[in-house]
C-alpha cells in the first residue's frame, strides 16, 4: 500500500510525509523543487525524511513520469497536494495556475484511474467559496463565484475529479483546507511574514482595518485529516477541513505582538477585491466522515509557531 505525496517536500506534505513514515507506511514523493520560495527550504524538509525515502523530482504535468510512478512503485493511494498557491499572485498568472493546479490535476487524475488506486486524496482550498453569503461555509453551498485564478483553477480541478468518479470510478476526496499554518511554514504567507515584520520593523499591510476574519487551522490538525482521508475510500465525497473558530487579523497580530513581546508597526489599506471578508469553516462532516478532531487553538498554535522560530534562527547563527 504504497502512497504516492505530490508535493510532497512543500509544508503540508512533509509534515504528512512524516505521519506516513512514523506508522510504517511507505511513500513516493514527487515534487518540482519549484522557486515559488527558495528551493532549500523544501530539500531541508526532505533530507529531515531520511535517505530511504524515494524523492523524484519531478512534474505532475509530465505524463510518462507520473505513469513510470505507478509502474514502478505500485502506487495504491494519492496525495495530491502539489500545485501553485497564493490568491494575489495568481492574479496576473490566470494560464499558470491554470496549467498547474488543473491540467495537472487531470494528468494525474487521468493516470491514477488506469491502477488499483483505493483512493485519491485531492487538496483543494476554502477560497473556492469566494465572498460566502452562508457563515460559516458548508460543503452544500455553491462555489460557483471564485475571487481570483487560484480557487478558480481548483475548483476546476474539484469538477473534472468527480467526472473521473462517475465515469471511472475512482474514488476522490476534496479537501478544502482552511488557513494552515504552524512551523515550517511558507514563508510567503502571515504567519511567517508577521514574525518577520514584527522582529525587523517593516510594515505590515493589513487590510479593511484589520476586520477580516480567518479561520486558522494548525498544520498537525490539518495532516491528520488528510491521513484519515487516506484511509476511508468515500466514493467522491467533498470535505471542510478547518479548526472552525476564526479570528481578526487585528487579533492575530496581537497575539505575536505579546508573545515577541514587541509591537508591529501596521498600515491598514483596502481589502483587493480577492480576498473574502471571512474563511469560517464548517467542519462537521469532516467530523462525521474522519473522525476529525482539532486541538491545537490559534494561541497555542502561534505560540508553537515562534518557539520553532526562535530555535531556527539560533541554530542558524551557530552555523
Amino acid at each position: 500500500m504504497t502512497t504516492l505525496i505530490t508535493g510532497g517536500a512543500g509544508f503540508i506534505g512533509s509534515r504528512l510525509a512524516l505521519q506516513l513514515l512514523s506508522s510504517g507506511q511507505p511513500i513516493v514523493i514527487l515534487d518540482n523543487f519549484n522557486d515559488f520560495y527558495d528551493p532549500a527550504i523544501k530539500r531541508a524538509n526532505i533530507a529531515a525524511l531520511g535517505k530511504d525515502v524515494p524523492v523524484v523530482e519531478g512534474d505532475i504535468r509530465d505524463s510518462a513520469l507520473v505513469t513510470k510512478l505507478f509502474e514502478e512503485h505500485g502506487i495504491t493511494r494519492v496525495a495530491h497536494l502539489a500545485g501553485l498557491a497564493n490568491v494575489r499572485k495568481s492574479i496576473e498568472f490566470g494560464q499558470e495556475y491554470s496549467d498547474v493546479n488543473t491540467t495537472g490535476t487531470v494528468n494525474l487524475l487521468n493516470i491514477a484511474r488506469k491502477y488499483p488506486v483505493s483512493v485519491f486524496v485531492q487538496i483543494s482550498t476554502s477560497s473556492v467559496y469566494g465572498q460566502a453569503k452562508r457563515i460559516p461555509f458548508s460543503e452544500d453551498d455553491n462555489p460557483d463565484r471564485p475571487l481570483s485564478p487560484y480557487p478558480a483553477s481548483k475548483r476546476a480541478a474539484e469538477l473534472f475529479a468527480y467526472t473521473y468518479y462517475e465515469l471511472h470510478k475512482l474514488n476522490v476526496t476534496i479537501l478544502r483546507l482552511f488557513n494552515v499554518y504552524g512551523p515550517n511554514g511558507r514563508v510567503d504567507m502571515m504567519p511567517m511574514k508577521t514574525i518577520d515584520a514584527i522582529l525587523n520593523d517593516k510594515v505590515i499591510t493589513v487590510y479593511d482595518e484589520g476586520k477580516l476574519e480567518r479561520d486558522w487551522t494548525y498544520v498537525d490538525d490539518t495532516v491528520a485529516g488528510i491521513k484519515a482521508a487516506l484511509e476511508r475510500p468515500m466514493g467522491y465525497e467533498i470535505i471542510n477541513l478547518g479548526y472552525g473558530s476564526p479570528i481578526s487579523l487585528n487579533e492575530f497580530i496581537h497575539i505575536y505582538e505579546e508573545l515577541i513581546g514587541k509591537k508591529a508597526i501596521v498600515e491598514y489599506a483596502p481589502a483587493p477585491a480577492s480576498e473574502p471578508r471571512i474563511t469560517y469553516c464548517d467542519n462537521s462532516r469532516a467530523v462525521e466522515l474522519l473522525g476529525f478532531d482539532p486541538k491545537v487553538k490559534i494561541n497555542e498554535g502561534l505560540a508553537r509557531t515562534w518557539a520553532w522560530y526562535q530555535t531556527q534562527k539560533q541554530a542558524s547563527i551557530k552555523t
